[in-house]
This record gives C-alpha cells, structure tokens and sequence, in this order.
C-alpha cells in the first residue's frame, strides 16, 4: 500500500511523486487551475482550510519555497506558523522526532517539511497522528515533490498536455531533487520523451533506469525539444571537484540563445530558482521570451494551494 494515500485512494501526504498513480498527478494540476484566479481577486482568499494549523518546519534554507508555501496557506484561511529549525532547537541536540512531537502537541494539522537528510518527510509522516498530513517541501537529493508539479503546471499550461511533448532536464541531476521529482512526473503524465543533458559527472548511475535518454552535449541533447527544464548547480551538495570550473561548465552547459535555437522554435525555458547566471543559464534566455520562470512561481502558489486543500479535505 501507498503509504501517500488513503485506503479509498485520496492524497493522505505528498512525500514523492514516485509511485504516485497519474489520476493524483493529474488531480492536483487540475485543481490547481481552479486556484489560478484568486490571486486575481481583491480578496485573495477561500475559507477551504479556515481553523487549519499548518507549520512550515524549515530545516533547510529556502525563502523561495517557504514563502510559496506561506501564502498558499494562506490563501486558503490556514493559520501559518513559520519555523526556522536550523536556528532553534536541532541546533540544542533535539532529534527530528522530537521536534515534531512538541510541535504536534500545538495542535498542529499539517506539516510542510524540508531538510537535509532524504527520507526525512516520510518519517516524519510515518510517526504523526492519523489526521496530521506531511508535505515534503524537498529532503536532500531524493525528491522535492510540488517543484515538479508546478513546473507539469507550467509546462500544461504553455503546451497543453504531455502527451506529444520531447522535454529536455538539463543541468546537474546527481544532486537535484527537483530533476527527480520532474522525471518521476513526465514519465507518470505521459511524456513520450525525456532526455537528460549534463556532463557525466553530474549524473546519478542508475539515471537511465528512470526511463530517460541521455546526452552529455547540448547540441545534441536540445534538438527538436519543446522545453528545457534548466536545473541549479548545487555547489552546497557536490563533495570534491566534479567539475572543472564555472566557466568552462557555462562554456559546454550553460544554457546560451546559440544553444536554445537546437530547440524547437516554439520551445519554453523553466527553471526552479534561484539562478546562477552566467554559470547555467545565460541572461539573454532567463529574461528572453522564451522563459516561463516568473510564471512558473506564480503557478506554484495554486499548485501549492491545491496540495494542501488535497490533503486536508478541502477538495
């Protein structure tokens, strides 16, 4: 049994879009569409998860996704309360669990949780009370499951379904999170096609046993795909010189107006932030028309709203 889903087959946590059967992938965007207009409306709130206590429990840094997160809650008419766990109490010995525990002793409904260490979310998930719902808002380099939603949003949204599309996940996969979760869910959705672009040492070994074709030349790699998901180089994570310098990965991967026009004409550009300019992705393309990265946060907020009236039975 999907430890994610209810014994009916309704979202209970959103942990990881592996194993995730497409009706719940397609659920989520699907609802999602129905948040897109309250951030349009004078009062940018519905009343689905009014008396609902969610904690964002960061123990991770993220201004971006907390901050997503936070207005998502409250959107919907949740109570919010924003944690900073790195700087609290983990830094004074106490364990995972136990912080949870005191926090689910507040009364707490929903957890969004991010943290270092993968697995994290689905043990916390596996130690709450039966009502408490987890959301993982990214653990270590396994899975940051409503980035890859957002950015299916996003790709829907421009291309109009999965179903023709040849997508282009370029960049550092070894230590993404957010490449994982968006292979999990093209594959999931339909996606007849999805390459891989990055120098081998930036590749997991088992990349292939994903179901995705790989390309180690952008030239290659590119042509005729109808988007690039564009990835962060994750400095933070990488242990040893995996690459030869920012240059001379800007110089073979970055991702230049010259390397784009191997695309499709018609093809998009995402990226989950923050960017490294000049380093993956050249200034000329992140602000181009051919971007969708400022759409893509907005999509998240609705994509998040949409999660969380899920979990909650707001939907």
């Amino acid at each position: 049994m999907n430890e994610q889903l209810t014994e009916d087959g309704r979202l209970k946590h959103l942990l990881t879009l592996d194993g995730l059967p497409a009706r719940i992938l397609t659920q989520i965007l699907d609802t999602a569409e129905s948040f897109l207009t309250v951030g349009d409306k004078e009062v940018k709130k519905v009343p689905l998860l009014r008396g609902k206590a969610i904690f964002n429990v960061f123990f991770e840094n993220s201004t971006r996704t907390r901050t997503t997160f936070e207005i998502a809650a409250k959107r919907l008419s949740a109570d919010v309360v924003n944690l900073n766990i790195g700087t609290s109490s983990q830094s004074k010995g106490e364990t995972l669990l136990d912080t949870v525990a005191n926090l689910s002793a507040m009364q707490a409904d929903m957890f969004v949780v991010r943290h270092s260490a993968a697995g994290a979310a689905h043990l916390i998930a596996r130690h709450v009370a039966p009502h408490i719902r987890v959301v993982n808002a990214g653990d270590g380099r396994a899975a940051h499951p409503t980035q890859g939603l957002l950015d299916m949003f996003t790709l829907r949204r421009f291309k109009g379904g999965f179903h023709t599309l040849r997508v282009a996940v370029v960049g550092d996969v070894l230590h993404s999170r957010v490449a994982r979760s968006q292979i999990h869910a093209l594959t999931t959705l339909g996606c007849p096609e999805v390459r891989v672009v990055a120098p081998k040492t930036l590749l997991p070994r088992d990349v292939e046993s994903m179901g995705v074709h790989v390309f180690h030349k952008m030239e290659e790699g590119l042509r005729d795909v109808d988007a690039v998901l564009m990835l962060r180089l994750q400095n933070e994570r990488m242990q040893g010189a995996r690459l030869p310098s920012a240059g001379e990965y800007y110089k073979r991967w970055g991702l230049t107006p010259e390397k784009l026009k191997f695309a499709k004409p018609d093809a998009i550009v995402l990226h989950p932030g923050p960017m490294n300019r000049g380093v993956e992705i050249d200034s000329a393309v992140a602000d181009g028309v051919q971007a969708v990265i400022l759409p893509q946060v907005t999509f998240g907020i609705a994509v998040r709203m949409a999660v969380m009236s899920m979990l909650a039975g707001g939907q």
